[in-house]
């Protein structure tokens, strides 16, 4: 199975100063995007609740998560961001639905996602 990747730009919603640009895995089975802490840190953005989480192995964790702006070509968006490891990169669902964008499973590749009000 081929891995989709995007170059996404992440920034602090509250000042949109100093975004950062990373390669980042879209993992449709995740729920929230992932961001090493370090990163999410250097932008100033800070952790607002805890979440729990179930790991693919079925391990149950708790990170903190927060908010970031996500920016991927002419859309950007506010979503919930975990606080991750270091080198974990990753889109979640929540992420690609606010940008107005699904994942196309056969073909890997993302897609306008329907609007509905």
């Amino acid at each position: 199975m081929a891995l989709t990747y995007l170059n996404m730009k992440v920034t602090n919603p509250t000042n949109g100063k100093r975004p950062v640009q990373r390669r980042m895995l879209v993992d449709s089975g995740a729920i929230f995007s992932v961001l090493p802490a370090s990163v999410l840190g250097k932008l100033g953005i800070k952790p607002d609740s805890k979440q729990k989480f179930v790991l693919a192995n079925g391990q149950e964790i708790e990170k903190e998560v927060g908010e970031a702006r996500f920016i991927w070509k002419d859309r950007a968006r506010t979503a919930p961001v975990v606080f991750g490891d270091e080198d974990v990169y990753l889109i979640g669902a929540t992420t690609l639905e606010n940008m107005g964008l699904i994942l196309d499973p056969i073909n890997r590749r993302l897609e306008k996602l329907p609007m509905l009000l």
